[in-house]
């Protein structure tokens, strides 16, 4: 799991338009796969070739579902649901996806792996 700046990942992302973004969205993927136990989930690699592939389509996609992930293990963690993958979805659609990335590393900041 890779722990990561939050500011300096969005600054990153700006300075580099939009490139360090892809490599942020891998390691996000594997991250969320370490958390969360899950290893049927694709590499990060494969899921920023699908969001290239289908132009964007399945980065909407991913996102939904990583938020849908993140808050199930905030439940089995004992925290309160949250919705966070319909808001990482509603984010990415209005054009917000660097939002969304800082909101997923954010909570995924918050997780310790044993």
């Amino acid at each position: 799991m890779i722990k990561k700046n939050v500011a300096i990942c969005v600054i990153l992302t700006i300075i580099t338009c939009g490139l360090y973004s892809l490599y942020w969205v891998a390691t996000l993927q594997d991250s969320i796969t370490i958390i969360t136990e899950d290893n049927d989930s694709p590499k990060g690699s494969t899921v920023v070739l699908l969001s290239i592939i289908t132009c964007g389509i399945y980065g909407l996609y991913w996102s939904y579902m990583s938020g849908k992930r993140i808050d199930n293990k905030r439940i089995e963690e004992g925290y309160s649901s949250s919705e966070l993958g319909i808001l990482y979805l509603l984010l990415s659609l209005f054009g917000l996806s660097i939002v969304t990335l800082a909101l997923m590393q954010n909570e995924i900041n918050k997780f310790e792996v044993a």
